[in-house]
Parts: C-alpha cells; sequence; structure tokens
C-alpha cells in the first residue's frame, strides 16, 4: 500500500514524507544522500522493500523536494539538525524505533542516529558511505577518484530557472558517478521528478555539501551497539570502497557486500539490497538479528 505525501512540521520546519506497506510492520526509514529528495528512493523499490514485511518511510531532506529550504549558499541547519530531523520524521508516524538506510550522507545522519539516539535504531544499512563527512577524507581512507574530479573541473552550473538544463545536469551528475552500464532512463525519471517536486532546486545542491557537520563521530563508531550491514559499490568514484572496509571494520559486528555498482544504487542491484536489509529482520519474531 502507498499512502499519500504527508507533512510533518517540527521546530518550524516543514518535511515531506511519504509511507509504503502496512504501519503494523517493523518501520524501515530511508534517508538519501546529498542534496537528494526522497525521490532517489523510487516507489518501486520502497514498494519491494514494503513486500518483505516493512512500513518504508521516505522524506525530503530539508532544502529538497517539498521540504523547509534556506537560500542558496546559506543553510541555517547541521547535519546533527538533519539527524534530528530524521528522528521526528518517526515522531511524526508514533514510531519509536526503525531500521535506518542511509545512503551516502544519509549514511553519516544514520551512523550519527545510531550514536546519539540509539533508542530510535534497531538496525542499519550504510549504502555508499563512509565514516567521516563532507570535506577531504582522513589520511587513511582514499580521496575522490582523479576521473571525477576532472569531470568536476569540467562541469559548468545550468540555468537554474530552465528546468530542463536542470534536469540534464542532474542526469549527468549521476552518469559521473556511476558504473557502467549507466541506465540513463532510471536516472532520468528519477531527476525529473526531483524537479517537478522541488521548490528550488540549486537550494539542494549548494548548501548541503556546504552545512555544518559537526563534531567528528568516527572515533565513537566502536559504540554502536546494532545489527549493522554496509553496502558499497565496487566501483565507487567518490569514496572508492576502501572506505566501506574502513567503516565495517569500526563498527562492531558489522559485515560488508560490495554490489557492481559506482556511487549509485541503479535497479540492477536493488534486489540485493533488499535482501541485504532483509536479512536483518525476524518476521516470525517482529525483530532484527543480532
Amino acid at each position: 500500500m502507498t499512502n499519500p505525501e504527508r507533512m510533518i512540521e517540527t521546530n518550524g520546519i516543514e518535511l515531506c514524507t511519504q509511507a509504503f506497506g502496512s504501519p503494523a510492520d517493523p518501520a524501515a526509514l530511508l534517508v538519501a544522500g546529498t542534496s537528494c529528495s526522497m525521490d532517489w528512493w523510487t516507489p518501486e523499490f520502497c514498494t519491494a522493500l514494503a513486500g518483505e514485511g516493512f512500513f518504508v518511510i521516505r522524506f525530503d531532506q530539508r532544502d529538497t523536494g517539498r521540504s523547509s529550504r534556506d537560500e542558496p549558499g546559506r543553510p541555517t541547519y547541521s547535519l546533527t539538525d538533519l539527524t534530528l530531523d530524521a528522528v521526528h520524521v518517526l515522531d511524526g508516524y508514533g514510531i519509536d524505533r526503525a531500521h535506518w538506510v542511509g545512503f551516502s550522507q544519509g549514511g553519516w545522519v544514520s551512523q550519527l542516529a545510531a550514536l546519539d539516539h540509539s533508542g530510535r535504531v534497531a538496525a542499519l544499512t550504510l549504502i555508499s558511505t563512509r565514516p567521516t563527512g563532507h570535506g577531504p577524507a582522513d589520511p587513511d581512507l582514499p580521496e575522490v577518484t582523479a576521473d571525477l574530479l576532472a569531470v568536476w573541473e569540467r562541469t559548468c552550473e545550468p540555468s537554474w530557472d530552465q528546468p530542463s538544463a536542470v534536469i540534464d545536469y542532474l542526469v549527468d551528475s549521476e552518469r559521473s558517478l556511476a558504473a557502467a552500464p549507466f541506465d540513463d532512463q532510471a536516472a532520468r525519471d528519477i531527476c525529473t521528478s526531483c524537479v517537478v517536486r522541488s521548490g528550488n532546486v540549486r537550494s539542494a545542491v549548494t548548501n548541503h555539501p556546504i552545512a555544518d557537520q559537526g563534531p567528528r563521530w568516527r572515533e565513537r563508531l566502536g559504540a554502536i551497539a546494532v545489527p549493522t550491514v554496509v553496502l558499497h559499490g565496487d566501483q565507487d568514484p567518490l569514496f572508492p570502497p576502501a572506505n566501506a572496509t574502513a567503516l565495517a571494520a569500526e563498527i562492531p559486528g558489522s559485515s560488508l557486500q560490495l554490489l557492481p555498482a559506482g556511487h549509485e544504487l541503479p535497479p540492477r542491484v536493488h534486489s540485493a539490497a533488499i535482501a541485504a536489509i532483509s536479512t536483518r529482520h525476524d518476521r516470525s519474531q517482529g525483530a532484527f538479528k543480532q
């Protein structure tokens, strides 16, 4: 069952959300990456995950989709605030604990939730992420690949008042992060939905990367005590796979699974990702496996 979009207000901030499946099932909260609205979690992915026995919630983070936004270049929030926003989404649905599924920046939000709001996290699936936020990688972690840096140097901002140009810009960005074969149509469908639903795509693209990252948390990862799966593209050019290896090594009891992908979650790996998420869920007891 797909529910209509729902606005949740917290501390003067409005967050647009949508749920799939039965509220009687254990909740899975999907947290998208940098500058990404809920559209990044496609209805097909959400419906398939709900079919595995989850009440799936996706939402627009600040500056994305239909949620509250700041002026481009002037974010008034931090990564800590984005984590609190996600907790408040659970509050809006009356949910105590959820399986947090975070991609890239959403993985940082999910890690912080497990550390600072541990009672709200039943399990973690951390996808295409690393143990540190925006900015230079730690000395022991690989940086962005030279090929991706070269693409960034050639990239110019679009005319933000021309939707078709913005869609092309977003698709090209997805292509630069992806592994072959690149599913242009799937990416274009997501990017089109992002632009159609967004109040200001420029705010999303500009503000997330420059928002305050707050205190480091990598040194605290050993305190995470919930079942954790780390999924990562084996050809990720933004966070090369050694980032995932380090992340999994620092979270006790976590497992690592590489996917045939870049910094992305294309349709061809959806079934593998959903299977990895579902392995932590014991349907017979309604609990999460250690």
